[in-house]
């Protein structure tokens, strides 16, 4: 039998929203690649910026006291940036920048002949690159990720300078380059939550323990007494970083 012009057009139709109706129901596939950005404290918790020595300082007997990142910077900031690579719906590959500051305080470094002995020290500054891997932590509430992960990098400190003030001795002296700039190996470990406020947005809440080895020695110091005054000084601290993280399809 033959069908009319109109009947051929509605039929075409037809099957053309049925085709797009399917098309829309298929789920959209997301990218395995995801951006992070982060920003947070970063809490100093062990490690000496400088231990204590007994020796001498421009000829005169100085008695230096252990200060600890904590005295010295106190909580500083950490910014990250990087991405990820997912292998399947709970495993991913990690890669992130991390960048690291903290402004110094005068602090009481010791004594010197009979005045007492001051620091400034310069600003604490380093730029890692970790590679790690996270494990998504399998639960039943939608629109809510909770993970663990390991990294493992290096990272580039710059060089701490400080200058030393005796004012009881009218002493003021410049010690420049009291560590050069350090290539540090870093390790962290740290748990977090996702929660996702878009279809390709999420909000990330992370906290964990981070460690950068320790600072390359200065030769000025061999000598005077003084050299143990560079001893223990990697660094570890419990950063507490929120961001986003975008999924791209």
């Amino acid at each position: 039998m033959r069908r009319s012009p109109l009947v051929s057009f509605c039929v075409g139709v037809a099957f053309s929203l049925a085709g797009a109706s399917l098309a829309a129901a298929q789920p959209v596939n997301e990218s395995r690649f995801t951006f992070d950005f982060g920003m947070g404290i970063d809490g100093s918790i062990n490690g000496n910026v400088n231990s204590g020595a007994i020796g001498r300082i421009d000829g005169q007997a100085a008695a230096i006291l252990p200060n600890s990142y904590g005295d010295v910077f106190g909580n500083g900031i950490q910014l990250r940036f990087g991405g990820g690579y997912a292998l399947d719906d709970e495993q991913e590959l990690r890669g992130v920048f991390i960048y690291q500051s903290a402004d110094a305080d005068l602090v009481r470094l010791g004594d010197i002949g009979s005045s007492s002995l001051y620091g400034q020290y310069s600003d604490y500054k380093n730029l890692a690159l970790d590679f790690g891997y996270r494990r998504y932590i399998p639960i039943k509430t939608q629109g809510l990720r909770v993970y663990w992960e390991a990294t493992a990098g290096l990272a580039f400190v710059n060089s701490l300078d400080v200058q030393l003030a005796a004012p009881q001795a009218d002493l003021v002296i410049d010690q420049t380059d009291f560590y050069d700039d350090t290539a540090a190996f870093t390790m962290s470990a740290s748990a977090g939550v996702l929660f996702r406020m878009t279809e390709q947005l999420d909000l990330n809440a992370q906290l964990g323990l981070r460690r950068v080895g320790g600072l390359s020695e200065v030769d000025q110091l061999v000598g005077t007494g003084l050299e143990d005054i560079n001893n223990d000084t990697a660094r570890l601290t419990f950063p507490v970083v929120v961001g986003v993280r975008i999924r791209f399809k």
